[in-house]
């Protein structure tokens, strides 16, 4: 697998793909985008690209740098067949939980170094998040007041939790605009937690778009696992389009 960049860390070095227009003739405004459990792969880059073809530049880094390199971890079956991306997940979920919020808060740091550091890049910072990803997306809006305008997560899971490092908890310290859109029936976003979402978004003046993709499963933006939807997938892809254009300044 080709990675564009290497960002150095304070665990180590972090390969990522760098997505932007063809002959962009200015600068253009910055996307971290955080991959969901399955990291970097060919679907993630094609992703990528085509946010990139809306005029930003993308750098969606291997969160899992402390586990193997991309090659190392990307998935080596087909996950749209099934009970594949259950196997993969057995591997997986482990090397997701040991990213802690403590360790993960360091990197974002210096992806965020990495992106606005690349030539060309300019104006706002957005930062987008899948599945696990939109986690990281929440929490970076939080941590970063001042860089980061825009933050979007899809079908998101564990956004909300009873411990202090919830992920939800970064709304009372954002200025971004926040938009989220979650599965149907999920089980890692239940309506309660919606609820908290919206209460505490309200009580800490946040631009709130919150809302369920009627029938997507969990994992709905994702053409290469079993839960892909292509309709669901297709509308997260306008909505954010939409979403960037409108709170990301040039």
């Amino acid at each position: 697998m080709t990675v564009d960049l290497r960002i150095d860390t304070a665990d180590g070095t972090a390969e990522a793909f760098v997505s932007r227009r063809a002959a962009a003739d200015h600068d253009l405004p910055g996307v971290l985008m955080f991959p969901d459990i399955f990291g970097l792969r060919p679907q993630i880059r094609a992703m990528a690209d085509r946010i990139a073809d809306w005029g930003y530049v993308v750098l969606v880094p291997n969160v899992f740098y402390r586990s193997g390199t991309a090659d190392e971890l990307e998935p080596t079956t087909d996950l749209r067949k099934p009970g594949e991306r259950d196997g993969y997940l057995e591997t997986a979920v482990p090397r997701m939980n040991s990213l802690t919020s403590e360790l993960s808060r360091l990197d974002t740091a210096a992806y965020l170094d990495a992106l606005t550091a690349l030539p060309g890049v300019a104006g706002g910072v957005g930062v987008i998040g899948y599945c696990m990803g939109a986690r990281l997306a929440m929490r970076a809006g939080g941590d970063h007041p001042d860089r980061i305008q825009t933050v979007g997560g899809f079908h998101g899971g564990g956004l909300v939790t009873e411990e202090p490092d919830s992920p939800h908890r970064s709304l009372a310290t954002t200025r971004a605009a926040v938009l989220l859109r979650h599965a149907d029936d999920d089980p890692s976003m239940p309506p309660e937690g919606m609820d908290a979402i919206t209460s505490l978004a309200r009580e800490s003046g946040v631009a709130l778009d919150q809302a369920v993709y009627p029938g997507a499963p969990h994992g709905y933006s994702m053409a290469d696992t079993s839960m892909y939807d292509e309709a669901s997938a297709e509308r997260h892809f306008e909505d954010l389009r939409e979403h960037l254009s409108r709170r990301l300044s040039r």
